[in-house]
């Protein structure tokens, strides 16, 4: 029997950038604080309405995630004084999604469109601040060694956990550097995502703060196993390591928990 082109493609351990018919093209990378005694209806809110009424219904997006930050979480993060958040136990609550590749200005104005209509219409949720939601281009992944994982399935492979590290590179430091320096580890993740800032519509809802540097770069790691029981080998040193390589400075990092949908699993672990 001849294989067709497809499934001689699909043979190989992994199918290269180039060859995807379905590719990550940019990101909402959206990290949330609910106000101290809403948390559990914050998190039923997202998780019930606004996760697909905002985001999932949306044309060119195709998947989404959520993950928490517990205050177990929120004791390994660094640097004190990250410009990411105003302190280290503010930003509980993340959510990402995937865009498909060259879609990103149609599913933005989309974007924008729909929760301006959500805010108008009382679909909000007024009793949380948003904390760093920001726009994010692909610019490369990189894998662990023996893993075949392409960065467009890791949101529905329902990873226990992820680490996400922001780091502001330094002057004539491309996001190339950055890239072959994290190539060059041994990857803490099964797959990381590595992302560069894309700039906000003008006509997005007015609670929604621009807190983005244009030198910054996004690496979210997919962790197999617990996040808190690899982070001080895989991930606390990873700051030291970047600044020492000469790429800039971390200024942000931080495990975060896969949540439990249609539980209200760790809202009473935040703080």
């Amino acid at each position: 029997m001849t294989m067709s082109s497809s499934e001689s493609r699909y043979q190989s351990a992994d199918i290269g950038r180039s060859e995807r018919p379905i590719k990550v093209g940019s990101l909402l990378f959206t990290m949330v604080e609910p106000h101290r005694g809403h948390e559990v209806a914050y998190n039923r809110w997202y998780e019930r309405d606004h996760f697909y009424a905002g985001c999932m219904i949306g044309r060119w997006q195709f998947a989404g995630g959520r993950f928490i930050a517990t205050r177990d979480c929120k004791e390994r993060r660094y640097p004190a004084d990250s410009p990411i958040v105003p302190d280290l136990k503010t930003g509980s609550y993340l959510a990402l999604y995937w865009v498909l590749d060259d879609r990103h200005d149609e599913w933005n104005e989309w974007g924008v469109e729909q929760v301006n209509w959500l805010h108008a219409n009382d679909r909000m949720f007024n009793e949380r601040d948003h904390i760093h939601t920001a726009l994010y281009q692909w610019a490369g992944e990189v894998n662990a060694p023996g893993s075949s994982m392409p960065a467009e399935l890791a949101l529905d492979r329902h990873y226990p956990g992820i680490g996400v590290l922001i780091g502001e590179l330094a002057d004539k430091i491309s996001v190339g550097a950055a890239l072959e320096w994290l190539n060059n580890l041994p990857c803490p993740a099964d797959v990381a995502l590595v992302g560069t800032p894309l700039p906000l519509r003008g006509d997005r809802p007015a609670d929604v703060p621009d807190t983005q540097a244009a030198n910054r770069v996004l690496i979210v790691g997919f962790l197999d196993r617990d996040p808190l029981a690899t982070w001080d080998s895989k991930f606390a040193n990873l700051g030291d390591a970047f600044s020492e390589a000469g790429l800039g400075k971390i200024v942000f990092a931080s495990p975060f928990l896969a949540t439990v949908p249609g539980t209200d699993t760790y809202t009473d672990q935040l703080w």
